[in-house]
């Protein structure tokens, strides 16, 4: 077997150019590696074939990415001249690419030739936390957090693309302190594939970082509360009904209702596929307390986010617990109260129901003992009211004697 011979001044390079390596013809590699950005977070990396290939080569191409020294593990092979990417400009991104011959034991692929598209910007300024959520088929809403490097002063622009825009579009609704953005994204309600969102989020000075991101948005859709909530009572049974979306494609959606007894502490939930459902044999006498929540159908979506809860509706009236708990505390407290009142009023209140019968020999030893006290203070009475008279009787009878010999002598001297 005949061994390659290196010559002064030959490296490994020109030996694998020269197809000197175990008897095995190696490819030339690509050249002229580059990249340009077609939109924003959207990268077309290209490169020239190689030269003097065999015309028996079915030549193909192998194509990796890297990110901070990292594989991304998104190899691909294809006889194209291009591979259009994702940008990472936070990061460092570096992009390789080879020549090789499908089904071809007899060739070696070409070493990788490789290009880096490094990040600018003070590390730690760039947003992070990027979220967003696709309402209703009707607008995207994105939330950031700044940069733990990132002044305070940092004013972050969002920007988005997708195929379809023939240019990006800047978002132009932010909250107060500029890490949030609402813009409008709607599709024709037949559509049924979705480009992917670019986002790019980036301040106008140089010294903060971008970032982008490629989102699927039909992982992040999230329908609408379902609204009009009816309820009503037909024989023993509850029939709930609410309004369709008017966003989504028939079909799309699936519910859950949440069906509360108020008398037990649990609720119940029940899944349903249209917008209407029924609870057989409810007791009349309890209240019932409904609310609906929408979320996608995975056969139309891949998001798993539901809507918020509806307004709750009732129906049925509740016994009213705090009414016999009052009673069952002030029936026994009106009972002891009560108790107390007739024990220390038990003698009186005897005596007025039940009053005791008088003995009429005591009435008649009243009467006569009454009778007799009666004649002897009578006889008392005149005994002292004669001596008043006889003494009375005496005084005047003094008086006309004093007075008769006085009116006698007048009477003389008259004469």
């Amino acid at each position: 077997m005949r061994f390659p011979t290196a010559r002064c001044g030959t490296g490994l390079d020109e030996i694998l150019r020269n197809g000197e390596v175990s008897g095995a013809k190696v490819l030339p590699p690509p050249s002229n590696l580059n990249y340009s950005f077609i939109q924003i977070c959207t990268l077309n990396w290209t490169w020239n074939p190689p030269e003097n290939v065999s015309s028996g080569c079915d030549l193909e191409y192998s194509s990796d990415i890297v990110i901070d020294e990292v594989p991304q593990g998104k190899r691909e092979w294809s006889k194209s001249r291009f591979r259009v990417t994702d940008t990472f400009p936070n990061e460092e991104m570096r992009f390789k690419v080879r020549s090789e011959c499908k089904s071809d034991n007899a060739s070696e692929p070409s070493r990788w030739v490789e290009t880096a598209l490094l990040p600018k910007g003070i590390p730690g300024t760039a947003a992070v936390g990027l979220s967003c959520v696709w309402h209703n088929l009707e607008y995207m809403d994105c939330s950031w957090r700044p940069g733990e490097n990132a002044s305070s002063d940092t004013n972050y622009t969002l920007f988005y693309w997708f195929d379809g825009l023939q240019n990006h579009k800047k978002c132009n609704n932010y909250s107060v302190d500029r890490r949030r953005c609402i813009f409008n994204l709607s599709f024709p309600k037949v559509t049924n594939t979705y480009p992917a969102i670019s986002i790019l989020i980036r301040d106008d000075s140089e010294e903060i970082r971008p970032v982008c991101t490629s989102e699927n948005p039909t992982t992040l859709v999230r329908p609408a509360p379902p609204r009009r909530l009816t309820v009503s009572k037909i024989n023993d049974e509850i029939y709930v009904e609410w309004s369709e979306s008017d966003t989504f494609p028939e079909n799309c959606l699936f519910y859950e209702v949440e069906c509360h007894n108020g008398d037990l502490d649990t609720a119940q939930i029940i899944t349903v596929e249209h917008n209407y459902t029924t609870i057989p044999s409810v007791d009349p006498n309890s209240k019932y307390t409904f609310k609906v929540r929408a979320k996608p159908k995975p056969v139309c979506y891949s998001s798993k986010l539901f809507s918020d809860w509806s307004e709750e509706k009732s129906i049925g009236e509740k016994t009213d617990s705090t009414f016999y708990l009052v009673l069952i505390v002030t029936i026994p407290l009106i009972v002891a109260v009560s108790t107390i009142i007739l024990l220390v009023y038990l003698k009186r209140l005897k005596i007025l129901i039940l009053p005791p019968i008088p003995d009429p020999r005591e009435i008649l030893k009243r009467m006569f003992g009454e009778q007799n006290e009666d004649s002897q203070s009578c006889a008392k009475d005149d005994s002292v009211n004669a001596y008043d008279r006889l003494i009375k009787e005496e005084e005047i009878n003094s008086l006309i004697l004093t007075e008769t010999p006085e009116y006698a002598n007048s009477e003389r001297e008259n004469r």
